[in-house]
């Protein structure tokens, strides 16, 4: 016995979420429809609302619903600072260190040949064009210290390179409270090789 097409369609909409295969795509469907019908309602209209409303912001291509986000509106931001993060959530996590107070871009996503994620992908040429805007004085990447985020790092760092512009990349190395004996070896290699000396 088959699905309802209306209910095959929904099972097939919820596969385009990260992680969620045809099994699980097809228990959120069953739960939704049978145990929290109210939710998907309130699912359906946030999703819409959300399509409608959520744009990108002009300058740092972060998720904003008005053409400028209020991070870059505040003039309490050290323009001369730009961090590149990979996504939107990174850069929520920098934001709550209270460590950082410059400015931000966000490349949605990480230079990925094989997933055919490109320059053009990730806003190269929009990073590249603020980088010059004659404020920011010092580009510094954070993206992720992956395979592909090195290799982002690494080709932004050369483009930037080529056109004058300082840039900096985040340290790597013992995280705030971890203990030496539960850390893996390739991050306790890197803090010993990116130590700084006592003054």
């Amino acid at each position: 016995m088959k699905n309802p097409p209306a209910l095959e369609h929904l099972i097939d909409s919820l596969r385009c979420l990260p992680g969620v295969g045809p099994k699980s795509a097809q228990r959120m469907a069953y739960y939704l429809l049978q145990r929290d019908r109210k939710g998907a309602d309130n699912l359906s209209i946030a999703l819409g609302n959300a399509l409608q409303v959520v744009d990108h912001c002009q300058l740092c291509n972060t998720f904003s619903e008005q053409p400028i986000c209020p991070l870059c509106d505040s003039n309490n931001r050290d323009k001369s600072l730009l961090c590149v993060v990979e996504m939107p959530t990174d850069l929520l996590m920098l934001e709550n260190t209270h460590a950082y107070t410059g400015m931000y871009f966000v490349l949605m996503g990480r230079l990925s040949p094989l997933d055919g994620i490109g320059p053009k992908e990730i806003h190269l040429d929009k990073l590249i064009k603020r980088a010059q805007d004659g404020v920011v004085q010092e580009v510094i990447l954070a993206t992720n210290y992956t395979v592909e985020g090195d290799a982002t790092a690494h080709y932004i760092s050369e483009l930037l390179k080529v056109r004058g512009v300082k840039t900096s990349r985040i340290a790597r190395g013992m995280p705030m409270g971890g203990e030496i004996e539960y850390v893996d070896s390739g991050t306790l290699a890197q803090a010993m090789m990116e130590r700084r000396s006592i003054t």
